[in-house]
């Protein structure tokens, strides 16, 4: 996960999310209307790194549990959830096309348009970031043109690196 060394920092990021999500998602659209790829996206659960798979499937049975518990199992099932690792959610575009399936975490992506030199880490380790801030006009907005110039030659390089399928 991102480590933010400053508050000023945090706002850079805060305002370059969204619109990279925006653009990652439009420029994959665009890739897509030209590929024999199929792509599909869904909602995933990110846990950290090390946790172990009775523990997660503990959490999940809570959190379906929870859904249709009453107001005083409620109680009992969140405080047994705050007591576990909760994972984090996650947003993934699945790209099939015959037997091969790639998944591409967006958020990873957006991370890597948004900061300088991201590495994509475990979700147990933390990595101070610094902002793109070519992302950013002389007045601190977002530069619509060079984010969607970044996003697109990162969407590119996703599809450019597609193995050939038959």
């Amino acid at each position: 996960m991102p480590k933010f060394a400053n508050p000023e920092t945090w706002q850079q990021a805060e305002l370059l999310m969204q619109p990279a999500f925006i653009r990652v998602i439009d420029n994959i659209r665009k890739q897509l209307e030209q590929s024999s790829w199929k792509g599909t996206y869904r909602d995933v659960q990110v846990w950290a790194e090390g946790v172990p798979e009775e523990t997660k499937a503990i959490a999940l049975h809570l959190q379906q549990q929870l859904a249709s518990a009453t107001p005083e199992q409620a109680i009992d099932i969140e405080e047994q959830l705050a007591r576990l690792p909760q994972p984090y959610p996650g947003y993934e575009l699945c790209l099939q096309k015959h037997n091969h399936q790639i998944n591409i975490d967006l958020w990873q992506l957006c991370y890597q348009i948004c900061f300088c030199n991201y590495t994509q880490l475990d979700l147990g380790e933390t990595e101070t970031v610094e902002i793109d801030t070519s992302l950013l006009d002389e007045t601190g907005n977002v530069d619509w043109q060079r984010l969607d110039a970044k996003a697109q030659q990162f969407v590119g390089q996703i599809f450019d690196e597609l193995p050939v399928a038959p």
